[in-house]
């Protein structure tokens, strides 16, 4: 019988480097002899990509807090059951760029929709499922968005003001300490190499934890 994988998602906030860490853990987890599968939210599917066109598109069109989290919501559901399901089934470790993590962080604390509202959505789309382990890369908002702003051209959330990012990172900080054996929290202000350096080492710790 295949051992059932694991599920580690990576969150954080504007510019705090995710795709450059997510990078990092795929390549510790392969140096280890793991199988992964890497995704992203929202995503991962064709429908999911779609969507995240129309989530992250600026523009006058955008969509109302609550329509934006049914989005968020519709996307998750294809992806779990076409990609992270049948991956963990396979005994794969799925790897995601953010999951629903984010969306309490973005839709509940910055958007302030009620979190009994995303709790019922998550019940419903995701059942059992939820991350074995979340790599949280936090850093002061002053600073993600000044490194947002160095790239070509900012996506509607990008656009967002500071306070808003201050309550992103308020929601990312309340989930970790609600549930801290899940959560390892690195410094993403700190050099690219010392936060690699921290990633890899937290990581491996709770692997040998768990005896991978």
């Amino acid at each position: 019988m295949t051992r059932r994988g694991k599920f580690i998602t990576l969150e954080g906030g504007e510019g705090v480097g995710k795709s450059t860490n997510l990078t990092a853990i795929e390549t510790l987890l392969r140096s280890r002899g793991v199988d992964v599968c890497v995704s992203r939210e929202p995503g991962g599917t064709a429908l999911g990509e779609a969507i995240r066109e129309l989530l992250l598109s600026p523009g006058d069109s955008s969509p109302l807090p609550k329509a934006e989290l049914l989005l968020v919501f519709a996307a998750r559901a294809q992806h779990i059951d076409a990609v992270i399901e049948p991956a963990l089934a396979a005994g794969q470790w799925v790897l995601c760029d953010r999951f629903t993590d984010a969306t309490y962080a973005y839709q509940g604390y910055a958007r302030e929709l009620p979190l009994e509202m995303i709790a019922a959505l998550e019940q419903l789309v995701q059942g059992q499922l939820r991350p074995d382990l979340t790599v949280l890369l936090d850093l002061p908002p002053t600073v993600g968005l000044e490194r947002a702003a160095q790239r070509a051209q900012l996506d509607r959330f990008e656009q967002e003001t500071q306070t808003f990012f201050d309550c992103v990172r308020r929601g990312y900080l309340a989930r970790a300490q609600a549930e801290p054996q899940r959560w390892l929290i690195v410094d993403a202000a700190q050099s690219l190499p010392q936060v690699q350096a921290d990633v890899a080492r937290k990581l491996g710790e709770w692997m040998a934890l768990h005896g991978f």
